[in-house]
């Protein structure tokens, strides 16, 4: 970890930068310099609300500062390309939310880019960090050889155009915003799929209200997975093998509980519970990369994220309505 924090400049001013700021609070490891918006009004209002001092009315200015560290970029998701680029292009390390770009052709991009200019760059998968996924990823190997992975990520939104998760040009529908999580949870235990098979109903504006994918892999294994803006799911996780499973209890993406179930034997309950919302394992992450001289986490690779965004782009190939 860093003997001094790093100075954070926050790119965006929705819900998650908010999140992100005010986890980061509790940290040693970093705190919010400078916040960027398309407006002033909309830096100014975020700054004085997380009493942030230096406030930019463009995303260039932020990127531009000389008094931060890192950037995180927090804007709506069709900005995320262009927005990273131009941190990197300033020679700012940088933590892209998820998903990490709209394509796999936007996330190669980025990648060749930091790589060319020796920067860090993650994707702000922040499941990856949380405690009790570490611990699961510990004891993969009692599980024997892995079959079966579902996992779904359900929430209910009310109809409302406007609403960046109903409009198409913020990159709107489930796949996206909610869907990323079960597809990078699957990745992260399966790797990328062979086979790729998937299933949409639109949302009223056009963008996917509910999609539900099945993945097949070389070894048999598969994992079935679903999301969904028109209900609340039970958004838990689970991972078969032949010797034992493991059940992640709702939200399995967010600071969670799990069960370790052999297929003989007693079954041990590991509870977790996290201070804030759990953004702040991300944060500790990049600072602790950062100090070691790491242009990239072995926890998210850049590799498979571009494999994840590469799976993504297959999803909507294969998609039936």
């Amino acid at each position: 970890m860093t003997t001094t924090p790093l100075r954070w400049g926050i790119m965006g001013t929705g819900g998650i930068a908010s999140a992100f700021a005010e986890d980061l609070e509790l940290t040693g490891s970093g705190v919010v310099a400078a916040v960027g918006s398309r407006t002033a009004e909309s830096a100014a209002a975020f700054a004085d609300r997380l009493g942030v001092e230096t406030r930019h009315s463009s995303y260039e200015a932020l990127a531009n500062d000389p008094d931060i560290d890192v950037v995180y970029v927090a804007t709506p998701h069709p900005l995320h390309h262009g927005n990273a680029r131009l941190a990197l292009e300033a020679g700012k390390p940088v933590l892209v939310e998820k998903p990490f770009t709209m394509n796999a052709e936007e996330a190669r991009d980025l990648v060749a880019l930091a790589r060319e200019r020796g920067l860090f760059l993650m994707e702000a998968m922040w499941t990856r960090f949380l405690p009790h996924i570490r611990h699961v990823r510990e004891l993969l190997p009692r599980l024997g050889d892995v079959v079966t992975v579902t996992a779904d990520h359900g929430q209910w939104f009310a109809e409302d155009p406007a609403f960046r998760l109903f409009a198409p040009e913020l990159g709107g529908g489930a796949r996206l915003d909610l869907g990323i999580y079960p597809v990078s949870f699957a990745s992260m235990i399966l790797g990328a799929p062979d086979r790729v098979l998937s299933m949409v109903a639109p949302a009223f504006t056009g963008v996917d209200a509910q999609t539900s994918m099945l993945f097949g892999y070389a070894g048999g294994a598969q994992a079935v997975l679903s999301c969904t803006l028109r209900a609340v799911s039970p958004t838990s996780a689970t991972i078969v093998g032949t010797d034992a499973r493991i059940e992640i209890e709702g939200p399995f993406y967010a600071p969670a509980s799990f069960t370790l179930i052999p297929r003989e034997g007693d079954r041990s309950r590991f509870e977790y519970v996290d201070e804030g919302r759990g953004l702040r394992h991300q944060a500790d992450e990049v600072a602790l990369r950062l100090a070691a001289g790491e242009t990239e986490s072995p926890h998210m690779p850049l590799d498979e994220t571009v494999s994840i965004m590469t799976t993504m782009d297959r999803v909507v190939a294969a998609t039936r309505t």
